[in-house]
């Protein structure tokens, strides 16, 4: 089996320069011809980004809308009572609850991907932190998960959404589409994506603020992409 991988990671090296850096569009056909699973692979961006984030005007952190979605089941627990939590469950929430659902979480029933909850549930969701903090599920207001528009926060959640959060070393990883996505797709997320991590440029930083950028799928190999094109100034909008 070690051979057949070897030969099939080989060959879908072949046409890609390792110390060459290319432009989103062409980085995007690159990754996508070589997306050769028989599942629909992910199409992942991976960053190095120049920030220290010991320090707490160097953190990373926000959400961005892709505008050709994820491609990805995104499941949604919503913590609200009343007429917020007929809302959620309105707007295609997988779970909506408030003491009960702490209690199914505290239990271990973790099965979603994202947390919301309105501002007065927030005493409920605080006890949660131990359990949501680790997964990076806890409800946070500067990510928009904690709102009282909890049914506009599932719409987005649901629509295409991926929150991005620099690590202690610099690095952000995330998912903008998948595979079978066009190439126009694509591009149009890696830009919104790259454009967002700009946008959230911390104001401490000096010098070289994205240092690397790799596109990549599932199974394939990856693809540096150009990040003097990129810049790592405040970019214009993605068009």
């Amino acid at each position: 089996m070690a051979g057949k991988n070897g030969k099939r990671i080989k060959k879908a090296y072949d046409g890609i320069d390792r110390d060459k850096t290319y432009p989103v569009a062409e980085a995007v056909k690159m990754v996508k011809s070589r997306a050769g699973a028989k599942f629909d692979e992910t199409v992942e961006i991976a960053m190095t980004l120049g920030v220290d984030t010991r320090h707490a005007d160097q953190n990373v952190r926000g959400v961005v809308s892709l505008p050709s979605g994820t491609g990805k089941t995104v499941r949604v627990a919503v913590f609200a009572k009343g007429d917020r939590a007929a809302a959620a469950q309105a707007a295609g929430a997988d779970l909506v609850g408030a003491d009960d659902l702490a209690e199914k979480v505290m239990a271990g029933q973790i099965d979603f991907d994202r947390v919301i909850a309105a501002p007065d549930m927030m005493a409920v969701v605080g006890k949660l932190g131990k359990v949501l903090g680790p997964r990076g599920l806890m409800p946070n207001p500067k990510l928009g998960t904690v709102t009282p528009n909890v049914a506009q926060a599932v719409k987005d959640a649901k629509g295409g959404q991926v929150q991005f959060r620099a690590d202690k070393t610099g690095n952000v990883n995330a998912g903008v589409g998948k595979a079978s996505f066009t190439e126009a797709q694509l591009v149009a997320n890696v830009s919104a994506f790259l454009d967002a991590i700009n946008r959230a440029r911390p104001t401490g930083v000096k010098g070289t603020y994205i240092k690397k950028v790799t596109l990549s799928s599932t199974m394939g190999p990856g693809v540096k992409l150009d990040v003097a094109a990129l810049g790592g100034a405040p970019a214009a909008a993605a068009e």
